[in-house]
Order: C-alpha cells, then sequence, then structure tokens
C-alpha cells in the first residue's frame, strides 16, 4: 500500500532523509521511529504530498503521490503532529469540510460521523467552537476527520497527543480494528510503548538514514539486547548509529 523508492530529501547542505527504500503492506500497522530531528517528519510529509523529494518516489496504493496526488491521496487519511483546525470553525463545520474535501456524499457519510462522534464523546460539541475544545478534545476531531473518508491508509505523527487515558484505549482500538479490515497505518511517535503494542513492524532511522527495520524481536536481535523493551532496544540502536 506504501512503498518508497530512493527517496531523498536536501535542506541545502543538509540531507533530511537519505536513499530511503521501504514497503509497508496491506493489514499492516507500521512504526517509523528515531530521536529528533533524525527525518521523521520530513518523510511523513512526503508521504503526504506536503514535500516534494528531491529525488525518488513514493506511492500510496500503487498511485505515485506527484504524478498522481488525487488519487494517492483519496485513499489517504493523514493526522499530522499538531491538530491545526480553525478556532472559528464548529467541530461540525469541520467534518463538513473534510466530507466536502473528500467529495462524499453528506447522506452516505452521516452514519459513519456519528459513529465517530459517539465513540470520543464529541457528539455534544460538535456545534462548539473548536476554540472552546481542549488538546485532547481536538485531536479526537482530527483523527475523525481523518477516518470520515474510510481511507485505506492512515498516516499519523503522534497519535496520542493531548489524549487521556481513556482516549489512548479508544485510539488503539480504532487502529486494531482498521488494521485488520486490511487497511495500512504508518504511524510515527515517540511513545514508544504504544509502537510495541501497535505495531507489526517498525523501521528505526537515524541522521536520515533506516539503520534497523523488523518486528521487534527481530529489532532485539540487531540491537544484541537482552530486554524485550523497545525502548531499551531503541536507545541500544540510535547510541550506535
Amino acid at each position: 500500500m506504501i512503498r518508497f523508492e530512493g527517496l531523498r530529501k536536501d535542506y541545502g547542505n543538509l540531507v533530511a532523509v537519505k536513499n530511503l527504500n521501504l514497503e509497508v503492506g496491506a493489514g499492516e500497522c507500521f512504526g517509523f521511529l528515531g530521536p529528533n530531528g533524525a527525518g521523521k517528519t520530513t518523510t511523513i510529509k512526503m508521504l503526504a504530498g506536503l514535500l516534494v523529494p528531491t529525488e525518488g518516489k513514493v506511492f500510496i496504493g500503487g498511485h505515485d503521490v506527484q504524478q498522481e496526488p488525487e488519487k494517492a491521496k483519496s485513499i489517504l487519511g493523514y493526522v499530522p503532529d499538531k491538530p491545526y483546525i480553525h478556532d472559528k470553525l464548529t467541530g461540525s463545520e469541520f467534518l463538513d469540510f473534510m466530507i466536502d474535501l473528500y467529495s462524499v456524499d453528506r447522506a452516505s457519510a452521516a452514519a459513519r460521523r456519528h459513529e465517530l462522534l459517539s465513540m470520543f464523546g464529541l457528539n455534544e460539541w460538535q456545534d462548539e467552537l473548536v476554540e472552546n475544545y481542549s488538546h485532547g478534545m481536538k485531536q479526537k476531531l482530527v483523527i475523525t476527520g481523518a477516518f470520515i473518508h474510510r481511507p485505506r491508509v492512515l498516516v499519523i505523527d503522534e497519535p496520542m497527543v493531548g489524549l487521556d487515558p481513556h482516549g489512548h484505549v479508544l485510539v488503539k482500538d480504532l487502529f486494531r480494528t482498521f488494521a485488520r479490515e486490511g487497511n495500512t497505518i504508518f504511524m510515527s511517535t515517540h511513545t514508544l510503548a504504544v509502537a510495541q503494542e501497535l505495531c507489526h513492524r517498525i523501521a528505526i532511522i537515524d541522521k536520515g538514514e533506516v539503520i534497523a527495520l523488523g518486528t521487534v524481536e527481530e529489532l532485539r536481535n540487531k540491537a544484541h539486547s537482552e530486554s524485550p523493551v523497545l525502548e531499551n532496544i531503541f536507545l541500544k540502536l540510535t547510541a550506535t548509529a
């Protein structure tokens, strides 16, 4: 569902992402981890079509993101690391915008909309201005918007930001169901316990290059670590990168 071919992004003399070759399949929750400044967000923005690669290609569902942007983005749901929503929109107006953006018939989207708002406890807040939402509520609304058109690929940067423990459980259950239905999740997070719990495979990027790829057990073997905890494995791998 996702494929990177020779992906590179330069900012002047700085190489943010270097020769990234990677495939993520249908039904897979994939973790993309790394230290600050490793190239994670740059990669995600190229995947979402927000940045143009210096070299290489990105494919979503077989569609080249640069050559067929509308086809690629039509099956993509994107949640950035900060939930930017215009404060003077109501929650309902934001969802109307997302529904129209993806050319979804409002009548056919009504059930999905109600399901997601009910799940996140936002039904009673949907006619309130977003400026009155807490940070966690904004995150829930952005996730709702990303799922409203029933995407096949979800790209998410820091999924749990601002969420309370109940929200953590809801989002993790939503992601598990999404992947079980044959869809793909590409997730970047610093919450390594979440990555260990949800992800089938994980790539660790440092200084713009993938230094390790595999299941948690495979990463553990590569790190020659006695600990099964991803945080300890990550620290050992990135300390020697």
